[in-house]
């Protein structure tokens, strides 16, 4: 089935959109994305004049490159096992190029609304409003800004602490602080790493651990711990056996974390990365502190009844999700949860789509393949949604399972549970395909066993770009 190709929006221009470009381009789709900044790259572009890049001089990522790239565009071989953020916008620049998706990008332009727009053939339509006054139309948008754009401030840090306060957002390399007194709060990737960052040249460096964490090493006998831990997330293996692997990997590399100052996980958590910050605290350079119960001026009690005086406290404590050009009445955010099916299509908004709205176990570049994949096959006419109900009733399914996995936090609103969710939308191809096919609903023996088995296998033949 040939679908007549779509106008389609995208709404930035960093990983997620350039992927997102590059597959509808790949489908025929008429496409333009808008960029608020002057590169492609989005946070990987440091000091990126879009205002929206936290990278720090020192930032690398945490899974090595043959899983960071997307498919069919390799890394150089100039690049490290794991990229830095030079890395990564060198090569999501390269990426852009080499697709053609470069021609197709509005630089410097601002998206201030984007709306449902009248449609009297009854197919979608959305109309998107530019700071410049104008308004396009379009039959599909898709939302590649991401979630890590709004700083999540703890307010009294801010109002009580009298010393300098700056969130991660703003850091970008310790010559500022050398010989201050320094307290990070936060034990996420950024938290350790700019803890690490500061330790080498401030007077002394706390880090507040306000929940319990497990500190993952990047490399295990000369293998990358994230190859080990994506290769075990297959839905054949047990999670009890993987599980089990994985903690014993991390108790050989890093030993009882309790000795260090940090509580031990009862639930999931997203993953803390780092090869530094053990070394760091089992030498002193870095000191673990609980909660911080109370603020006098410069002085912190912490919930172990110490107290210190600190000059500057940055503020590792994440981001909330920040959508101001898409109005509440269209889908709402409440913290920092976005209720989406599959994390990809709003319920009742056809034609409106988000891209990387998650945290997910497996690798970024994965995740946006596996969800481009779905759309472009939806743009193209093969593939159905199920009923309202079902999606809501998926939807809330996903919620209960990230709620019973994960620790109680709003970084935690946006965790995938599905440690399979790539594998978990090449099946949801399938299925959409199924449905389309015989009207909405998918046969019972197509369902289940060998059925499901035949049916994936012969759909997958036929899910080619269905646009030309």
């Amino acid at each position: 089935m040939t679908a007549t190709p779509k106008r389609v929006a995208v709404i930035g221009a960093g990983s997620a959109g350039v992927c997102a470009a590059k597959h509808l381009l790949e489908a025929g789709h008429r496409v333009t994305v808008y960029e608020l900044g002057s590169y492609v790259g989005g946070l990987w572009k440091h000091d990126n004049d879009n205002g929206r890049s936290q990278a720090y001089d020192r930032l690398a990522i945490i899974t090595p490159r043959d899983r960071t790239a997307f498919e069919g565009f390799p890394f150089d071989d100039e690049t490290p096992r794991f990229p830095t953020h030079r890395d990564m916008y060198r090569y999501l620049d390269a990426y852009a190029r080499h697709f053609g998706v470069m021609e197709h990008i509005r630089f410097n332009t601002a998206v201030e609304l984007i709306e449902p727009a009248p449609a009297p053939d009854g197919e979608p339509a959305w109309t998107v409003h530019l700071a410049d006054g104008t308004a396009e139309r379009f039959d599909a948008v898709i939302v590649a800004t991401g979630h890590l754009n709004e700083p999540a401030h703890v307010e009294r840090f801010r109002t009580e602490f009298t010393g300098e306060y700056l969130h991660a957002n703003t850091y970008r390399n310790p010559l500022p602080f050398v010989g201050k007194r320094m307290c990070v709060v936060g034990t996420g990737n950024t938290g350790v790493d700019i803890a690490h960052d500061l330790c080498n040249v401030a007077a002394r460096t706390l880090l507040v651990a306000r929940s319990p964490v497990r500190i993952q090493p990047k490399v295990v006998l000369g293998i990358a711990y994230p190859d080990v831990a994506l290769g075990l997330r297959k839905p054949w293996i047990p999670a009890w056996f993987r599980n089990r692997v994985l903690s014993a990997l991390v108790y050989l590399a890093h030993g009882d974390q309790r000795r260090l100052g940090f509580e031990t996980p009862t639930a999931r958590q997203h993953p803390t990365s780092s090869e530094y910050i053990v070394s760091d605290i089992e030498f002193g350079r870095v000191v673990v502190k609980p909660g911080i119960e109370r603020i006098d001026g410069r002085t912190l009690t912490f919930a172990d009844g110490s107290r210190e005086e600190v000059d500057v406290i940055v503020a590792a404590t994440g981001y909330r999700v920040h959508l101001p050009f898409v109005p509440p009445e269209v889908v709402k955010v409440e913290g920092n949860k976005v209720d989406l099916y599959k994390r990809i299509f709003p319920v009742d908004r056809p034609g409106l789509y988000f891209l990387g709205m998650l945290n997910p176990l497996a690798a970024y570049a994965q995740v946006f393949e596996a969800q481009m994949k779905v759309l472009t096959q939806h743009l193209g006419g093969n593939f159905a949604l199920p009923s309202r109900d079902e999606m809501l009733a998926s939807i809330e399914a996903d919620q209960n399972l990230a709620r019973a996995a994960y620790t109680d936090s709003p970084r935690h609103e946006l965790e995938e549970a599905d440690p399979n969710y790539p594998a978990t939308l090449r099946s949801l191809q399938v299925e959409g395909y199924l449905r389309k096919r015989f009207r909405g609903r998918v046969p019972w023996p197509l369902r289940t066993g060998v059925g499901r088995w035949v049916a994936g296998r012969m759909v997958r033949r036929r899910l080619q770009p269905t646009v030309r």
